[in-house]
């Protein structure tokens, strides 16, 4: 009986790789689920296996894990086809070139032997310097200096948080990553809603910017070359940095499942069991979309671009249950009318917070491209 319980429980966890999450708590799961396949491919397995040397249940447990083991193994399947579709498509619109002088990129977008190897990927430790300071409030940033020890282009990291939770040390496996391959990072914070509204977030992404400027020569940063990368929330401020900042010096932007067309968003808001869109979009823009809708266009990155807009990176997965889908799409559609240089890396079967483990399939192909996105829009 336990086994048939366990094979149900497997059976059942298998199905959030389908169908979107209906709370948090599931899409919580479905990240470990989608990220981790490998490790439910071999339980259903070994499962099924138990059926050689017992026979009760054995129809449906061997039913049922291997159900199981197709659905999770359908992940690895579509992450292969994929992957092998990324370089191309940034080659299209970027030049291939390999800035890093130290460490070589990533040769593939997947391997299915990286998810139980990981990542060459030495862990870079950083100092966190204050950069600005409000009344009480100090905020920083967390600085990993390039593993060159040269003066180096800089990336810009803006965690998410839906603008009101979390900090600097977000998924901080990338910014090693990106320090190991001869770049200086700076994962920054930022204020945070309620307390304050847009477009704070927006200024302290300025302040930071310049902070590093006016200390570029103790830091040893390119100042001609910046990157912003944003996650969620932090790819909305990422992108409206980008698009509003006028900075010659910002090369590229990475936006990872970012909340693009705000204005859309609070017209069209999604499973509040999951996250509460009205809650979460009033308190950051700081009013109703009834109320005040230029606000929120004003707060549309979708709203800024324009011809001469900075290159883009979109990421997004189709099975994102927090920030639609949509939102990328909109934000692709400006770009090819204004013709902007952009790549767009959607994935199948990745819902939001896909890159958290660098190493699994949505880590390994978000880093690949990421990689080769930064080193082809920086200037030597």
């Amino acid at each position: 009986m336990i086994r048939l319980t366990i094979a149900v429980l497997i059976f059942l966890l298998s199905l959030l790789v389908v169908f979107k999450a209906p709370t948090n708590l599931l899409w919580r799961a479905t990240v470990a689920l989608t990220e981790f396949p490998h490790l439910l491919i071999i339980a259903s397995l070994l499962l099924a296996a138990t059926c050689y040397w017992y026979s009760s249940y054995k129809l449906p447990i061997l039913t049922l894990s291997f159900i199981s083991f197709i659905i999770f193994s359908a992940t690895i399947v579509r992450t292969y086809n994929r992957a092998s579709t990324i370089e191309s498509g940034l080659n299209a619109n970027f030049s291939n070139k390999n800035y890093s002088t130290l460490k070589k990129p990533l040769e593939t977008a997947f391997s299915f032997f990286t998810l139980f190897t990981g990542i060459d990927n030495k862990t870079i430790e950083y100092k966190s310097i204050p950069y600005k300071k409000i009344n009480d409030l100090e905020l920083s940033f967390d600085f990993y200096p390039s593993n060159t020890n040269q003066v180096s282009p800089c990336i810009i990291i803006i965690h998410g948080g839906s603008w009101r939770e979390g900090d600097s040390q977000q998924l901080p496996k990338l910014n090693s990553y990106l320090a190991n391959r001869g770049y200086n990072v700076a994962s920054i914070n930022y204020r945070k809603a309620p307390e304050y509204t847009n477009p704070a977030p927006i200024e302290d992404t300025r302040d930071a910017l310049n902070y590093i400027v006016e200390n570029c020569k103790e830091l040893k940063v390119d100042t001609s070359n910046f990157v912003l990368i944003g996650r969620s929330a932090g790819g909305q401020i990422a992108l409206l940095s980008a698009y509003t900042l006028n900075n010659k010096n910002i090369k590229g932007v990475v936006s990872i499942y970012a909340p693009a067309d705000m204005y859309w968003g609070a017209q069209h808001p999604g499973n509040k069991w999951v996250l509460d869109t009205d809650k979460v979009l009033g308190d950051f823009v700081g009013a109703s979309v009834k109320d005040f809708p230029e606000k929120y266009k004003l707060s549309s990155p979708v709203e800024f671009v324009e011809s001469t807009s900075t290159p883009t990176l979109i990421i997004h997965g189709q099975h994102d249950c927090m920030v639609s889908f949509i939102h990328s799409e909109h934000l692709q559609q400006k770009l090819i009318e204004n013709k902007v240089k952009h790549y767009f890396l959607d994935l199948p079967w990745a819902t939001h917070g896909c890159d958290f483990n660098i190493c699994g399939p949505s880590g390994q192909t978000t880093t690949y491209a990421i990689e080769r996105f930064i080193n082809s829009v920086i200037t030597q």
